[in-house]
């Protein structure tokens, strides 16, 4: 989500990097772009700016910035994605199509005009589109519109407002909040996400965890009358710990 405030010589590049790095074929890619109106039009013409730099070519070849999607199979599917965006009336300011005859490129694509219940918003393309999504303040349900999607594993703020950066990190539904950044690891932070992005977390303590045998003990300290709770007695006094060790 990029606010109004945000340091554009900051935000516009970073954006256009969260979803170009690697031809945007990254669990985390930045696929869909929320922008605060007034900001709109001028952060969809700096990131079609920042698509147009990029040369698209080889991966062997050291003037490349963008190389090939991974496969034909994977080629094709993002095309596909862009035919429907498209069709269904989405615009495409730069890109929207494939990049040359030969090999498996597609163009840094920037999609405008694009509703809630279009596949290119809905679906993970995996591939170099972003859909730039105007909303007009934090209240005209921005917050709803984010975490309106099956998946839950990275997100980003853009704003000079630190306090409204940590409100709306508290809001979002996701396992990764980077704010004034994008795509920035580091091995003691855990990574993982929410919804059907869930599945544990990787790096960081929690890491160390699929390393070991959870032992669970519970003991019975004293023999007074139980408590009943949902139907159950359980005794009053208990004390209970954990053990971990590799197996």
């Amino acid at each position: 989500m990029l606010y109004k405030d945000a340091d554009m010589d900051v935000a516009i590049p970073g954006a256009a990097n969260g979803i170009f790095f690697s031809e945007g074929q990254c669990c985390n890619a930045e696929s869909r772009l929320y922008i605060e109106r007034d900001v709109y039009d001028e952060v969809v013409q700096g990131i079609s700016d920042e698509a147009r730099k990029i040369k698209v070519g080889p991966g062997l070849d050291p003037d490349s910035q963008m190389g090939p999607l991974t496969s034909a199979e994977q080629h094709d599917k993002v095309i596909g994605y862009l035919s429907s965006g498209l069709g269904a009336g989405a615009r495409a300011p730069v890109g929207g199509g494939r990049a040359g005859d030969l090999g498996y490129f597609v163009q840094p694509t920037v999609l405008t005009d694009t509703t809630p219940d279009m596949k290119v918003v809905r679906e993970e393309i995996f591939g170099p589109v972003v859909c730039a999504i105007p909303f007009h303040s934090e209240d005209d349900d921005v917050i709803q519109s984010g975490n309106d999607t099956n998946y839950g594993l990275a997100s980003g703020i853009w704003t000079r407002d630190i306090s409204n950066a940590h409100r709306t990190a508290h809001r979002l539904r996701a396992g990764t909040v980077w704010i004034n950044c994008y795509s920035v690891f580091d091995a003691a932070m855990r990574f993982g996400g929410c919804k059907e992005s869930g599945w544990g977390r990787e790096m960081g303590h929690n890491a160390l965890d699929n390393y070991l045998e959870t032992k669970s003990v519970v003991t019975h300290l004293a023999s007074r009358k139980p408590v009943r709770w949902r139907g159950l007695a359980w005794p009053r006094h208990r004390r209970h710990y954990q053990e971990k060790k590799a197996p």
